[in-house]
């Protein structure tokens, strides 16, 4: 048995454009990325019954991030400047892959990894005198990820039953 580490999920984050992807990885500068699911369900008890039944209906899936702005740190810095020039509609969305290192894929170098388009929500842009300037928020899932796989030596997706990657 072993423990899966955050060190063992690799998230990255498209600092390119849609027709020519640049999966920048989010590690230096961030302190916190956690995935919230949040399952939206339907409960009801029936007649014959003490007990409720429950129905897992969608997803409302966000990503609480939370980091110290380093300039030359690109994915913080597009988080930043969304928040900075408070972008709305698809100006504030963005490609983000969440990789599971500990589940390597079929090729060299692949693990299976997961992309969501995210509405990016920045929460706050903080600092106290003296002290780093903080950029949080949450990353908003927008529709259904994508299942596949993604190289880490390439910086690139690939769909489960695609046999092109978002190059």
């Amino acid at each position: 048995m072993s423990t899966v580490m955050r060190y063992n999920i690799a998230d990255y984050l498209n600092t390119g454009t849609d027709t020519t992807p640049a999966y920048s990885l989010m590690g230096v500068g961030f302190n916190t990325i956690d995935e919230n699911p949040a399952p939206q369900k339907d409960s009801t008890t029936y007649v014959s019954e003490k007990s409720q039944t429950t129905s897992i209906l969608s997803y409302q899936t966000s990503f609480a991030f939370d980091s110290d702005l380093i300039s030359d740190e690109v994915a913080v810095k597009k988080l930043y400047d969304i928040g900075r020039n408070q972008l709305t509609g698809a100006d504030a969305e963005v490609d983000y892959v969440r990789v599971e290192l500990f589940e390597a894929g079929t090729t060299t170098g692949t693990f299976k990894a997961r992309k969501f388009k995210v509405a990016v929500e920045v929460t706050s842009i903080s600092g106290e005198g003296g002290a780093k300037v903080k950029v949080a928020g949450n990353l908003n899932g927008v529709g259904d990820f994508v299942d596949g796989t993604f190289n880490t030596t390439t910086n690139t997706f690939t769909a489960t039953g695609d046999t092109d990657s978002d190059e």
